[in-house]
């Protein structure tokens, strides 16, 4: 069960956290994975992990948020069965305090950067039968998080992204799914505290880990578990659904 083999799989910010543990687990379980990211250097990490575990991966410098570029890229790979949009950035700030060039951003690459892959793929897709989208949203697109305006607006666009896609294009062989985490520890988290938290990040980290009612965050290995189910042809029932995986936070805070 959950085997990738002959398959293609694209994973946008591939480079780390859960875009990388998302191209280690696909190529675990035998796809052909195409790491798309901003930094080779990051790239290159996941290459490393990937060629440990005895399998060969390729790697493409891209920025999302070009469409020419994006579109070259992916017509150079040529066919995709599985696209993972996981490339996004984080913001803090409400709607008072955000900056219009800090909300051009965050839009440029969590909405935009979405829709051009979509958009670069699902011809792609088409033509050769159907394929399977998963989209990164958050469980921002779901409730209110303090300080997360211009993020949470993102992400609510990737939900309702998911919603379209799924809907247009069923009858091409095409599913699409989301998946919505809470906190998950990954290097941008120890960044973020070691920035703001200088000297408590060990207090910090465990106050943000209660946010969770299952008392810690998630890891990044737990989303790819989801993310290779979704992606599966044992999820072939499954399209225009949005799986949280939060440790409670969606329904037991509320």
């Amino acid at each position: 069960m959950f085997q990738l083999n002959g398959k293609t799989a694209v994973v946008t910010g591939g480079g780390s956290g859960i875009g990388q543990a998302i191209a280690v687990l696909f190529a675990r379980q035998g796809a052909t994975v195409h790491i798309i990211e901003l930094s080779s250097q990051a790239a290159a990490s996941t290459l490393e992990q990937i060629a440990q575990l005895g399998h060969t991966a390729h790697a493409h410098t891209c920025d999302v948020t070009q469409q020419s570029v994006v579109k070259q890229t992916f017509e150079q790979i040529g066919r995709i069965d599985i696209l993972i949009n996981n490339a996004g950035i984080a913001h803090i700030g409400n709607a008072e305090n955000t900056t219009e060039e800090d909300f051009d951003r965050i839009f440029r690459v969590n909405v935009k950067g979405v829709y051009n892959c979509l958009h670069a793929a699902i011809p792609l897709m088409k033509r050769q039968g159907g394929g399977v989208i998963l989209n990164m949203a958050s469980i921002a697109a779901h409730v209110g998080l303090s300080d997360r305006f211009a993020y949470s607006m993102s992400k609510g666009a990737v939900y309702a992204m998911t919603l379209s896609v799924a809907k247009d294009f069923i009858k091409d062989n095409i599913r699409c799914n989301s998946i919505s985490p809470a906190r998950v520890h990954t290097p941008f988290v120890d960044g973020f505290l070691a920035k703001n938290y200088p000297g408590r990040e060990t207090e910090m980290f465990e106050k943000l880990s209660r946010t969770q009612p299952i008392g810690r965050m998630g890891k990044p290995e737990e989303v790819a578990l989801l993310a290779l189910y979704l992606c599966s042809d044992e999820a072939a029932f499954i399209t225009g659904c949005d799986y949280p995986i939060d440790g409670g936070f969606i329904k037991l805070n509320s």
